[in-house]
């Protein structure tokens, strides 16, 4: 049976990473790689393991690649610190490990907890994650945002839940957008996109439109909806900021506090759900990024 090593990246996560790494006890090996914490996320971390390693922050998927570098096994499960392994997922994780597995990673569905309940509606649910992997055949790859594993062979699918709690309140989760726009409309710019008043006016209405009603936001009731609302409020604020970075461009001025910043920010609440809507070699479906 392979072994299993989970990878957590951190920084500040005082708050969430001791209950994150009691729901993987029962890995073999549990590797954290921290971001220079100012607060007591190392000192929590170690009493969990201790392959705890603290270095400067390269970015996310150099991060989290690094961190499966220093593994001491192939198999991977790669674990955000705001998130937890329900003992049914852990369950699950062993039995496959146990059974030989053909594929060389597994998409895991993840649900989150917002506003007083676990959404299982809109592009939240249900939101796949391609977390647990073979190294040997898989590495996380993109540039500032949209990170994600790409694999050299068969992907299979877990049944599990993976649990996110992925932002303290609204006001938290405005905060969040505002920061992954920036960073989204940066990347699209880099990649040669552009935004006209079309897409300004047409994505955010259709994202609004498959979140509250194809993919049933409407069953949530005021909290679908708010979801729906905030999703498609993404969207519009990521064509703006390209908008934007067009015409600063065109002018020759520069956008202040338009960086994407040197650290890992807050943590992984600050990660939150913008890694969705991936190929069919990343994850699925966009938390706040739902593209069209």
């Amino acid at each position: 049976m392979p072994k299993l090593s989970v990878t957590v990246i951190t920084k500040n996560e005082a708050a969430d990473i001791d209950a994150a790494l009691s729901s993987v006890a029962w890995a073999d090996e549990i590797v954290v790689v921290d971001s220079r914490s100012t607060d007591d996320t190392v000192a929590i971390a170690r009493r969990h393991t201790d392959r705890v390693v603290v270095r400067d922050w390269p970015g996310y998927v150099a991060q989290k690649n690094y961190a499966a570098s220093i593994a001491s096994h192939d198999w991977i499960l790669s674990l955000d610190a705001d998130e937890r392994v329900t003992p049914e997922l852990g369950a699950e994780i062993r039995s496959v490990l146990a059974g030989a597995p053909r594929a060389a990673a597994f998409r895991i569905p993840r649900v989150t907890w917002h506003m007083g309940r676990w959404i299982r509606t809109t592009d939240w649910y249900p939101d796949y994650q391609l977390r647990l992997y073979d190294r040997r055949a898989a590495q996380w790859t993109g540039q500032y945002v949209h990170e994600a594993v790409s694999v050299r062979g068969k992907i299979g699918q877990l049944r599990g839940e993976l649990r996110h709690y992925a932002y303290r309140d609204i006001a938290d989760h405005l905060e969040t957008i505002d920061r992954y726009t920036t960073l989204a409309a940066r990347q699209m710019h880099e990649a040669g996109r552009r935004a006209g008043v079309v897409a300004l006016a047409v994505h955010p209405f259709f994202a609004f439109l498959r979140n509250y009603v194809l993919r049933g936001g409407f069953r949530d009731g005021a909290i679908g909806f708010t979801i729906s609302r905030m999703n498609a409020y993404y969207v519009f604020l990521k064509f703006a900021k390209l908008r934007e970075l067009e015409r600063v461009q065109s002018s020759g001025f520069r956008v202040q506090g338009s960086g994407s910043g040197s650290g890992s920010s807050s943590g992984s609440r600050a990660r939150s759900n913008q890694n969705r809507n991936q190929n069919e070699n990343q994850n699925a479906n966009a938390n706040e990024n739902p593209e069209l």
